[in-house]
């Protein structure tokens, strides 16, 4: 990139830690770097918990602004700190690789406390403080604000026994003091101990760049523990904890709410092969809603959504945050992908002209092969994102439209000679070969990956679905029978299979996921 990236951060020395390391990264990959200073609310305000400052993102929100203002080109944030819903036009670039996300107990002079009557132990979290109380229910918690170094002095200048911190966090600024206690048995923060990237979702180039940073086993895991988060509907204050670890290509999660005063607990624990993790963070949260979670949410404040949808595609948590607050949402993929093998052959020869319809159709050639093995000349796709993930994995793309069926005009109009080689799914639409046959243009089709039906039997009902290709309808109809939910369709085709099964169907005027989101914060919100 030619132009210097502008890296928002707040001033605390942990903060400045955090922005220094990205800027660092970027600086090795050749980009130029700026620091920005910016302080947030939760800096501001230092004389209420956190829980009681009204509002969630108490340490993003201005950061929020300055990115959206284009003050600055990308925010660095302690994720744990990060509301789960994005504002609308920001979204995660990039996850760096996670540090340690253990809580710790920092003593005052020594541990023998834990053998009298009472103690005072610091924190602001309400989570830690709820976890402290389940365990030591005869201690007392106190208030406890600041960065890392005004909550250490603090410690030094009270009458307390410890104060909570993350180990992360004072390890990295190198001022972690000897006498510690790790808190194992604690469980950490949604997210504790990792840092992202935010970025406007228009900086296309931007984003490409960030990526490198990225660190995907990270990703996979914060994002687990934030999607249980964000189904139980709690802020970043609120007593969640939840810890997702990866090992021996199966993901450990632990998650559990906590009432405030300590008194109660539930948990949830399961062990699962990555490939099964899509509805992992909905069934712990539901889980736990289903024992008792329900009534300490509202406890909390929290009240349920006036309208209820469900997705039959995970949405990201960009995608997500576009819809309305009053609006809840909950997904599972209803059609699962298997990468078939290609025969090296398909791409011995550098390929004139190729096709992706979908972001699957590049997912599984790059399973088959290095981008540096894939010599293709000119390459047409279907969509903003499929053409984002080509440009960073394989090679510039010659064109790009919104429909297989607008791509296949194109390709008529403007591609008189050769062969197109299109690589595709198993249950290709018939729009493109079509289009392309009656104008005599030769097409070579791969196929590329296997769409398998994924269907689960929905246990109550809902406003409205969400429908993303006629795929995913048959999987939804092999377990579930419609009521009087509105089906929201991604496009055409997607919507005549619907009104056979629907009273009420509503086609999105873009086919695209945001559209789609778009149609229903209309219908929905007046």
């Amino acid at each position: 990139m030619e132009k210097v990236i502008r890296i928002g951060t707040r001033s605390s020395e942990l903060a400045l830690w955090q922005a220094n390391t990205v800027s660092n990264q970027l600086q090795h990959l050749g980009h130029e770097t700026e620091i920005v200073k910016i302080d947030s609310i939760g800096d501001e305000v230092l004389n209420k918990p956190l829980y009681e400052l009204g509002t969630t993102g108490v340490f993003t929100k201005n950061l929020d602004i300055a990115l959206l203002n284009e003050k600055i080109d990308i925010a660095v944030h302690s994720l744990k700190d990060v509301p789960t819903i994005l504002p609308k036009g920001i979204v995660q670039a990039a996850v760096l690789k996670r540090g340690l996300f253990h809580d710790i107990l920092v003593l005052k002079d020594n541990d023998d406390f834990f053998t009298e009557k009472s103690a005072t132990i610091a924190t602001g979290s309400l989570r830690r403080k709820a976890q402290w109380l389940f365990r030591y229910p005869h201690h007392s918690i106190t208030d406890l604000r600041g960065n890392v170094n005004t909550r250490l002095r603090k410690l030094e200048e009270n009458d307390w026994n410890g104060a909570i911190f993350a180990l992360a966090g004072l390890k990295r600024i190198g001022i972690l003091p000897e006498n510690t206690i790790k808190l194992d048995w604690m469980i950490p923060a949604p997210a504790q101990g990792a840092v992202m990237v935010a970025a406007l979702d228009k900086d296309e180039e931007l984003l490409k760049a960030l990526y490198e940073l990225n660190d995907k086993e990270t990703e996979i895991c914060v994002g687990v523990e934030r999607d249980f988060l964000n189904k139980l509907e709690g802020g970043c204050s609120a007593p969640i904890g939840a810890l997702a670890l990866i090992k021996n290509e199966e993901l450990n999660f632990k998650g559990a709410l906590f009432s405030t005063d300590g008194k109660k607990k539930i948990e949830f624990s399961k062990t699962v092969p990555l490939h099964r993790i899509n509805d992992l963070s909905e069934f712990a949260a539901s889980y736990i809603l289903d024992r008792g979670g329900k009534k300490l949410m509202r406890k909390l404040g929290k009240v349920e959504k006036k309208i209820n949808i469900f997705s039959t595609k995970n949405l990201s948590i960009g995608q997500k945050s576009t819809l309305n607050p009053d609006i809840g949402v909950e997904m599972s993929d209803f059609i699962t992908i298997r990468h078939n093998r290609i025969k090296p052959a398909v791409i011995k020869q550098p390929l004139d002209h190729v096709v992706f319809t979908s972001q699957n159709g590049v997912e599984a050639v790059l399973d088959n092969f290095m981008g540096s093995e894939l010599q293709f000349k000119n390459i047409y796709c279907v969509g903003r994102r499929t053409k984002r993930l080509i440009e960073r994995k394989i090679g510039k793309v010659t064109h790009v439209e919104n429909s297989a069926h607008q791509l296949g005009n194109y390709l008529s109009e403007h591609l008189k000679n050769g062969e197109i080689t299109f690589f595709c799914g198993d249950k290709r639409r018939d729009e493109l070969p079509q289009i392309l046959e009656k104008n005599g243009i030769g097409l070579n089709e791969v196929i590329a990956y296997q769409t398998l039906l994924s269907p689960n039997r929905m246990s109550k009902a809902y406003d409205g679905l969400l429908f993303f290709s006629p795929s995913g309808i048959e999987s939804y109809l092999s377990e579930n029978q419609p009521k009087n939910e509105i089906a929201f369709c991604i496009g055409s085709t997607t919507a005549e299979v619907a009104q056979n099964h629907f009273k009420q169907v509503i086609e999105a005027k873009m086919p695209s996921v945001e559209s789609v989101l778009k149609s229903v914060n209309t219908h929905f919100i007046k």
